[in-house]
């Protein structure tokens, strides 16, 4: 578990599955993730592969939550998708997130963020980590540019553009 001044970042569990479900059907926020809604099974798929990565990897995503209220934010992490793009992309942590639109626009992300790559500098010392984003996606844009991604390079990926970063 992680934890900010407004934020903690947790292990994701079985209670979670209607605020997953509830994220990542929403088209504004697939919009520039796979361009579209995702079923109840791929979220169920998606959230045992959360698990997966823990517990195989001993690192992944975590679900974001006020403090306070406990109410969902969205999610955030680490993770080997094994997408086969290029060793400079493939062998090395990928960083994801995706917040709920109702909890965008508040610093939520950068918060979250930051606490995560400070702990996966800890975690993987000295490598580099990588994210991928969509070009016209530039809330995500300015998310990575505050934690020190770079780009450098722009691939298409299943038929879309995206645009490779770099941090460290």
């Amino acid at each position: 578990m992680l934890e900010t001044d407004r934020l903690r970042l947790r292990g994701h569990g079985l209670d979670d599955f209607a605020a997953c479900v509830s994220l990542w059907s929403d088209p504004a926020v697939t919009a520039f993730i796979g361009g579209r809604p995702s079923s109840r099974d791929e979220v169920w798929s998606r959230l045992l592969r959360y698990v997966g990565h823990w517990r195989l990897l001993d690192y992944g995503f975590w679900l974001i939550e006020e403090r306070v209220s406990g109410a969902f934010v969205g999610e955030m992490g680490f993770a080997d998708f094994k997408r086969g793009i290029a060793p400079e992309f493939d062998d090395y942590p990928e960083m994801g997130w995706a917040l709920s639109p109702k909890q965008q626009g508040k610093g939520y992300a950068s918060e979250a963020a930051r606490a995560c790559v400070a702990w996966a500098e800890a975690r993987f010392p000295g490598s580099p980590f990588v994210c991928m984003i969509d070009p016209a996606n530039a809330p995500s844009i300015r998310v990575a540019e505050k934690v020190g991604f770079k780009p450098f390079a722009e691939i298409e990926l299943r038929g879309a553009p995206v645009t490779l970063y770099r941090r460290g």
